[in-house]
């Protein structure tokens, strides 16, 4: 199973992603994750991830790209698995495209989670507190400011992505607002019809 999850920040996408990890046996592959291990560990791409992260922009396509296409080649990845977070732009979309041509694979699906904007703000809130409740470190995109800096970066640049997958028939849509099993329900479905 092979399938990208799109969605604002803040819409659950990680949530989803990490139940359909334990449910098909396949890994997430999670741009921000891998960008914030990259950052952790002073590699060079992280080096140059960090500023920009940090001030809420999105990091170039060079280098979302260059860590795709090593992530894809890894052994976990084999069995297929679900990219979160990327394609962010109509152009990672049509290298993402060109990749996995270049590798003989093709998307199973692409999965949209929509969501109220305006309601999003208040569920990153609630991250964020109960992050501090557990005794845990607030994530530096779950800062109210931040995280608004990344919904407009959405909006301007992400959004753009859904007609390109739904122009080429691909994309299912999935009403994020729902409570989270039956948006887990729903993406089910639309995986089984897929398989």
């Amino acid at each position: 199973m092979r399938m990208v999850l799109l969605g604002p920040p803040g819409a659950g996408k990680g949530t989803q992603a990490q139940r359909l990890v334990d449910r098909y046996g396949i890994v997430q592959l999670s741009t921000g994750d891998m960008l914030r291990a990259a950052v952790a560990a002073g590699t060079p791409v992280g080096l140059r991830a960090k500023a920009v992260m940090e001030s809420g922009g999105l990091v170039s396509d060079e280098i979302v790209i260059g860590i795709i296409a090593e992530r894809l080649d890894a052994p976990d990845a084999k069995n297929g698995f679900i990219l979160d977070g990327f394609p962010r732009t109509v152009a990672q979309a049509e290298a993402l495209d060109k990749l996995l041509a270049e590798k003989g694979m093709r998307l199973d699906a692409v999965v949209e989670l929509v969501v109220d904007q305006e309601k999003l703000v208040n569920r990153i809130l609630n991250r964020a507190a109960e992050a501090q409740a557990k005794g845990e470190p607030v994530r530096k995109d779950d800062d109210p400011e931040v995280f608004k800096s990344r919904l407009e970066a959405y909006n301007r640049d992400t959004a753009v992505v859904s007609p390109y997958y739904q122009a080429r028939g691909q994309l299912q849509q999935i009403d994020g607002m729902m409570p989270i099993d039956e948006v887990t329900a729903a993406i089910n479905g639309v995986l089984a019809k897929a398989a």
